[in-house]
């Protein structure tokens, strides 16, 4: 990742900041599933050294909803974004600032 390409990285991940203090972020693996049986996951982000079998089954529970799942950054950074010590799982639950958070990902890729 070029200098010039950390800012959109980072603005992406930033995004997570701002659905949370919106109200539209569930943090944890046990909000997370609950948010997706609910119906209202719109997004699974599960970190990149979660425990495989704390996050499984809200990964799989997602997928077969047809939620998307994305890998994210460490449980400390992850949380880090959504003031929290560290985050295995979280879902964003506004179906607009998931579109923006993907759309500005993918850019930043």
């Amino acid at each position: 990742m070029t200098k010039r390409d950390a800012p959109k990285r980072s603005d992406a991940w930033a995004l997570l900041g701002i659905a949370r203090r919106a109200g539209a972020v569930q943090v944890g693996v046990e909000r997370s599933r609950e948010a997706v049986r609910s119906g209202e996951a719109r997004l699974v982000v599960s970190a990149a050294d979660a425990a495989p079998g704390q996050v499984k089954k809200v990964v799989a529970l997602a997928r077969a909803r047809e939620v998307p799942v994305l890998d994210g950054p460490s449980r400390r950074e992850l949380g880090g974004l959504v003031g929290v010590a560290e985050c295995s799982a979280l879902v964003v639950t506004d179906d607009r600032l998931a579109l923006e958070f993907s759309e500005r990902l993918a850019r930043s890729r």
